[in-house]
């Protein structure tokens, strides 16, 4: 019973932006406050061909709030697009969805992130022929860089800064049918470059709100986890912002009942199988089942090792007659563990998928179609 209590007593102190493979939909964070505006910045400059905008936005960590620039990142796949994260209220908070890679963009909470992201959709590129172009009306690209680029004028009512949906003074949207069913298709969870970005903000003192009170000095990057190089700061908050003194956050509950901040191995979602794969060749399809077979496998015993490794720790410091302090810092050790354990195991499994998808033609020379 102490252990359980220390897992909840962390779970509100030591709140982190865990990352998932298969429910990250469900990995939720709830914040008793909504977060700062959108703050107005200028999108730097495309660094090269394959690169799509990912929008910056306001996460949670160390009990405040804190901006994620926005930044140029290589899809991990041709076809792929980007579904940014977004605050949306429920069971009495402001709770966080994070961000995925999939063949639509779903829905975003309606928030007009800019850049292409204006509450529905995505009007900054597409892919043509295994090859992205960008639409030069709402993205920086250089064209003598980058020549597959064409002009599409975007039209859009969503002009405010209001940077979560639902609640007082919240954006009113709701998905869609097509949003909808982008939801339940295929997704990539977010590629190992934007969780170095995410924890490089994290990190960042100057990047919280009660910092900058709404004007990150850091608005934008030209690729993650770059700071120094290619920043862009913000011209202006998007409105005043005071957080309230009591400034509170829990951890909440996805559909598995498991917590959004995983502390053991035990508290981690199931990995996300990927689907059989189909390239037509029989003998092709059997060895890259095999390989996925044998890579969830070994995913499945180093859960469980360090699974019973903690356990072990957890039955030392019970004989031990560990004081509280002590078994604080332990949990913090195991929550450390977990979240490196998962990353890594996210990781392996993009790079495997990665390695088996289908090459694609090199794509036509000229302008895309239509």
């Amino acid at each position: 019973m102490q252990i359980r209590s220390l897992r909840t007593v962390f779970l509100f102190a030591l709140v982190l932006l865990a990352v998932s493979s298969a429910s990250f939909a469900q990995v939720r964070i709830a914040v008793s406050f909504g977060p700062p505006a959108l703050p107005v910045y200028e999108q730097p400059l495309c660094p090269g061909d394959g690169y799509l905008w990912t929008p910056g936005y306001w996460a949670w960590g160390d009990d405040d709030y804190f901006w994620v620039p926005g930044t140029w990142v290589l899809a991990p796949d041709a076809g792929l697009l980007w579904t940014p994260p977004y605050w949306g209220w429920g069971d009495g908070g402001f709770v966080f969805y994070d961000g995925y890679w999939g063949p639509q963009v779903g829905f975003y909470g309606g928030i007009a992130y800019g850049f292409g992201y204006f509450g529905v959709g995505f009007e900054g590129g597409r892919w043509d022929n295994g090859h992205f172009f960008y639409n030069r009306s709402v993205t920086n690209v250089n064209v003598t860089n980058i020549h597959n680029v064409y002009n599409t004028t975007v039209v859009h009512d969503n002009v405010n800064r209001v940077s979560y949906n639902g609640g007082e003074g919240g954006i009113t949207a709701r998905p869609t049918a097509q949003e909808e069913a982008a939801a339940r298709d295929h997704h990539v969870a977010p590629v190992a470059a934007q969780t170095q970005h995410l924890q490089e903000a994290r990190g960042n003192v100057e990047l919280r709100a009660s910092s900058n009170h709404g004007k990150p000095p850091i608005a934008a990057t030209a690729k993650p986890g770059e700071f120094r190089e290619g920043v862009v700061a913000s011209r202006e908050a998007g409105a005043p912002y005071s957080p309230p003194a009591n400034r509170t956050a829990t951890a909440a509950r996805g559909e598995n009942g498991r917590p959004a901040t995983p502390i053991h191995p035990n508290d981690l979602p199931a990995m996300d199988r990927p689907a059989a794969p189909n390239t037509g060749n029989p003998k092709l399809d059997k060895k890259y089942q095999q390989q996925q077979e044998k890579l969830s496998q070994k995913q499945d015993q180093e859960r469980q090792k360090l699974q019973q490794q903690q356990d072990k720790e957890h039955q030392q410091l019970a004989k031990q007659k560990a004081d509280d302090s002590q078994k604080q810092q332990t949990e913090q050790k195991h929550q450390q563990q977990t979240q490196q354990l998962q990353q890594k195991h996210v990781q392996q499994q993009q790079d495997l998928q990665q390695r088996q998808a289908p090459r694609s033609p090199a794509p036509a020379a000229g302008r895309p179609r239509g």
